[in-house]
């Protein structure tokens, strides 16, 4: 996958190690980079406020050990940047209806799809 100015440019938010191991290989795989993975809300949000034309998209786990992103979302939503919402728990995009959602467990093609609707919106 291509971003406007080379490989696309992945902002991963994820608090299972394994699962972002797994997306950072499927971001490789699709041929796209990540250009910061985080673990918690408040580094994640610093990047995204600091270094907000390191990324092209943002693929956000909705509950990061017990912390929403939801103030990210929000930050992103506000700055026009399009995000991804990944969530083992079904629904919760609510308040960004054209935010896609990609339902754990997913498959490559899933996030494929998932990163085209975005960078669509």
């Amino acid at each position: 996958m291509a971003g406007p100015d080379g490989p696309l440019r992945v902002l991963l938010v994820e608090d299972e190690p394994l699962v972002a191991m797994m997306l950072h290989d499927m971001i490789e795989e699709l041929g796209g980079t990540v250009a910061g993975s985080f673990p918690r809300l408040a580094p994640a949000l610093d990047f995204a406020r600091t270094q907000a034309n390191a990324f092209d998209v943002a693929i956000l786990d909705m509950n990061l050990g017990g912390e929403r992103s939801e103030p990210l979302a929000e930050h992103l939503h506000a700055a026009g940047a399009p995000f991804i919402f990944s969530t083992g728990y079904g629904g919760g995009g609510e308040r960004w209806p054209n935010a896609p959602i990609l339902a754990k467990p997913y498959e490559i093609s899933q996030l494929q799809d998932a990163l085209n609707a975005a960078l669509a919106r």
